[in-house]
């Protein structure tokens, strides 16, 4: 028997319960992976909390890397005891094995190893897509970035830097602001003692910046706003204070007519090119010296507890769940 994490309710982290399940041999175009390791992600709270609902009951995880055991009819391009991994669903990564699609996976390059791969994944395809398809960093750009101390942030303050932007980030303690800055961000701004806004303008003489990349959402909406140079990009990517709701699109135009989006990696790799090429871009990266952190590490029996330190931002860098 495989073991696996499922909700049948949407709640707090003691909706997730840890049970049995058989595994079957993988039909045409599937394979079967036996998971080293899964990622644990703040999408995976939102569809515990049904914030992002899911049919009940569900699996739950997006990100995972293993080890292929097992291929269905038609997969030529993976073998058994190919290493892979992947961060765009089919949703259940949080599992000992599981059956799922050949198409959503990609080989792991040398160098790279399993349990690494799960802490980064999902977080680093989402900076990819973020810096360089949602708003194209440039050399000498300025970019804000909360959260600079968290999985995603820690990232992008790496290749942003590889890049050539400026970074000015948040963060919520000394402590993090020390973790950002050792990864390359080149400002922090404490938010809990600082006014942001303010200081951004004074770190970018008065002119804001052309993108501001937020996964915070509600609490630092309008501030995120306020730091924005006319014409600038608000890139809203996250909830993690909760969802932006009851907009007038009025207030971009007071503004400066200012731009919004609300992207996803779901739709920037629909396509196995668009996924191809984004892992490929992350693994590019990580060659060039972009340093894959996990900093903390769960049984998966423990995912109740995993998602509680999460939501209460007691987590840096990566986290993963070992089956």
């Amino acid at each position: 028997m495989a073991k696996v994490v499922r909700i049948h309710s949407a709640g707090g982290p003691e909706v997730l319960t840890y049970e049995d399940v058989e595994v079957g041999a993988p039909g045409p175009g599937e394979i079967r992976v036996t998971h080293d390791a899964c990622g644990l992600n703040f999408i995976d709270t939102y569809h515990r909390s049904g914030l992002y609902p899911l049919p009940l009951p569900s699996p739950i995880g997006l990100e995972g890397a293993g080890t292929v055991t097992e291929l269905g009819d038609g997969v030529t391009d993976l073998a058994v005891g190919d290493r892979i991994a992947y961060s765009t669903g089919p949703i259940g990564s949080y599992s000992s094995e599981r059956v799922m699609p050949a198409a959503k996976v990609v080989k792991l390059p040398d160098g790279i190893d399993t349990k690494q791969a799960a802490g980064m994944m999902l977080k680093g395809m989402t900076v990819e897509y973020l810096i360089r398809r949602t708003y194209a960093v440039k050399p000498g750009d300025t970019v804000l970035w909360h959260a600079a101390a968290g999985g995603v942030g820690l990232i992008a303050c790496q290749w942003l830097k590889q890049i050539g932007a400026t970074i000015i980030g948040t963060t919520g303690s000394e402590e993090k602001a020390e973790l950002a800055k050792a990864h390359g961000c080149d400002h922090v701004i404490l938010y809990r003692e600082e006014d942001v806004v303010s200081k951004v303008k004074e770190l970018t003489d008065g002119k804001g910046v052309p993108v501001v990349y937020d996964s915070v959402g509600k609490d630092t909406w309008e501030m995120s706003l306020d730091c924005l140079q006319p014409r600038g990009l608000m890139v809203s990517f996250g909830n993690a204070s909760g969802p932006v709701d009851n907009v007038n699109v009025g207030i971009l135009a007071a503004k400066g007519s200012l731009y919004v989006t609300r992207p996803t990696l779901m739709t920037y790799t629909a396509t196995r090119e668009d996924m191809v090429e984004s892992a490929t871009a992350l693994f590019d990266a990580v060659g060039k010296g972009l340093k894959i952190e996990v900093n903390q590490s769960y049984p998966l029996a423990e995912v109740q507890q995993a998602h509680t330190d999460l939501e209460a931002r007691k987590t840096t860098g990566s986290t993963i769940l070992i089956p």
